[in-house]
């Protein structure tokens, strides 16, 4: 049995796990995605009091490995907890579902982790085309972390990617070019391709376009299923105003 201390986590999902305790994945820096039980967490009295295992609060925890599933002893928080709400919300819970259902368990990007807080902060903010360009550098890190993610500087090809072109995303292959013509399928400019490789947050034209990217390739890597905030994310923008979030 392998006892880990003072792990930095965030929690990402949790489940209730026969009376009153629950089943918990965590993000942590040093081992990747771990699958928890935490005993007596939906108690009257939760054993690592109330409000501190939840999303969105940096923790620092201890377990005990057991295999697949390892044992919570001890969760303290770190600082107070990420203040967001509405879209930045819907946001920061995709992020999550995002994780749970593309990173395996156990292995570790200590790097995407801290990008994952990062990306919390950067959500903080009203403006939903910064909300957006923050998720869009998230899941470009994401797929780059699992190897899947294809080149925003070059083509399938090896050829440098050009602004004013656009570009049809193949999964497996990359960018091809396609011509002024050719409307078959989505594409995509390239200067919303070279703006994740510059960091350089783009308008909301080239933001829309890599949404719409992103989620064929998340769609591509999830088998054909789609995700749970999609969905929630589709509900709220009918009854709000538009967002290019999640």
């Amino acid at each position: 049995m392998q006892r880990i201390e003072r792990q930095p986590a965030f929690v990402l999902h949790e489940r209730p796990y026969r009376e009153t305790s629950a089943l918990v994945e965590v993000l942590t820096r040093d081992h990747g995605r771990v699958g928890l039980v935490a005993k007596g967490l939906r108690s009257a009295r939760p054993r690592f009091g109330r409000g501190v295992v939840v999303p969105l609060q940096a923790l620092e925890i201890d377990w005990q490995s057991r295999g697949e599933l390892g044992l919570l002893t001890g969760a303290d928080p770190v600082g107070a907890p990420i203040p967001l709400s509405g879209p930045g919300l819907l946001s920061a819970l995709y992020l999550n579902e995002l994780l749970v259902r593309l990173l395996p368990r156990h292995d570790p990007h200590p790097e995407l982790a801290a990008r994952y807080a990062t990306c919390l902060g950067e959500l903080c903010t009203a403006d939903a085309s910064a909300q957006a360009w923050a998720l869009r550098r998230f899941e470009r890190d994401l797929l780059g972390s699992l190897g899947v993610a294809p080149s925003f500087e070059h083509d399938a090809g090896g050829r440098a990617i050009e602004p004013d072109r656009r570009y049809r995303i193949a999964a497996e292959a990359g960018a091809i070019a396609v011509g002024l013509d050719d409307d078959r399928g989505t594409t995509i400019a390239g200067r919303s391709l070279l703006a994740l490789g510059a960091e350089t947050q783009p308008d909301r034209d080239c933001l829309r376009e890599l949404k719409r990217l992103f989620r064929e390739l998340v769609t591509h890597q999830l088998g054909g299923r789609g995700l749970q905030a999609w969905a929630v994310a589709a509900s709220a923008r009918s009854r709000t105003a538009d967002t290019d979030a999640s």
